[in-house]
């Protein structure tokens, strides 16, 4: 059996299987359509992690389960809550340590957009209420349990405004629009970061019943993520404009995507700083280089771009 358990194949919990693999560790991912990296170290399963009695089976003899679900963005109300009441479900029937994948979204807007492990959960939008939920409920379950939260990710298979926005202007050669202030400094967290810390706390007594920063580089803008991918690979500079924020807001009128995307933007038309300082203090971890994040995030569209052709 082994001795870790995956829930979601994203860039999160991908990295983390993989990870686990190289050193040796056998994992047993669980998805819907039963997808996940290839491996010989890595079982996938298919699966509905909402499935609490198939969940707890599929846990039985395990030593931590990682939450990296992602469900449907615009139905996070109707399915985030089955899928974590059924983790944390499999987490005490089987005494396992539950190590959450976090997000900021639980802070709402803070005094300058600065965030760290003090700051109030004080979200006002639908999302971020979901996400304290569940972490409120994670911790009165009484089971062992860690979120590590990142900010908006970089690495392969990220969905952000890197692989939306960026990086397709730069292949096609054509101006940019961003949908947040591109003069503002704003957190980006390595996908490969957030793996590693997930893995380092939930094997340290020290992190259960706290929410902690994945280590995270100083902030920078929307501006200098381009121009420094752009210098890296030797393109033109990319000709890159904000997006009015009433454009977005508008559109979730009628386009539900659109709508919750809004909810959001705060985020990006103002400063948004992720402080992981107590992270790195405490369990001795720190982030990768961001050119190391700009180049696998670039390698993985550019892969997937020739794939497509």
């Amino acid at each position: 059996m082994s001795k870790y358990v995956v829930v979601g194949s994203g860039p999160v919990g991908t990295q983390i299987a993989q990870q686990l693999a190289a050193e040796g560790e056998t994992v047993r991912m669980v998805t819907r359509s039963g997808g996940g990296p290839s491996h010989p170290l890595i079982e996938r399963v298919a699966a509905s992690a909402a499935d609490s009695a198939r969940l707890i089976s599929l846990t039985k003899g395990a030593s931590v389960l990682y939450n990296c679900a992602n469900p449907k963005y615009t139905e996070w109300e109707k399915l985030w809550h089955p899928m974590n009441d059924s983790m944390i479900a499999a987490a005490k029937a089987n005494d396992l340590v539950y190590t959450i994948t976090g997000n900021l979204y639980v802070y709402g807007p803070q005094p300058g957009g600065y965030m760290n492990e003090n700051s109030s959960m004080a979200a006002v939008g639908r999302k971020g209420k979901v996400r304290i939920k569940m972490w409120q409920n994670a911790l009165a379950s009484g089971v062992r349990t860690v979120e590590v939260r990142g900010s908006d990710y970089i690495g392969a298979g990220a969905v952000g405004v890197f692989s939306a926005v960026i990086f397709p202007a730069i292949q096609k050669g054509r101006t940019a629009w961003a949908p947040g202030d591109i003069t503002m400094p704003h957190s980006f967290t390595y996908t490969g970061d957030q793996a590693r810390t997930m893995i380092a706390l939930s094997r340290d007594e020290r992190a259960y019943g706290k929410a902690w920063h994945t280590p995270t580089n100083a902030p920078i803008t929307i501006t200098q993520l381009a121009e420094r991918y752009c210098d890296m690979v030797g393109a033109p500079r990319l000709k890159l404009h904000s997006l009015p924020r009433f454009l977005m807001r508008t559109a979730g009128l009628v386009v539900p995507m659109a709508r919750e995307l809004a909810e959001m933007d705060y985020q990006f038309y103002a400063p948004f700083h992720l402080d992981s300082t107590l992270t790195e203090q405490t369990f001795g971890l720190s982030p990768s280089d961001l050119d190391v994040a700009i180049r696998e995030t670039a390698d993985a569209a550019t892969a997937t771009a020739a794939r497509r052709m």
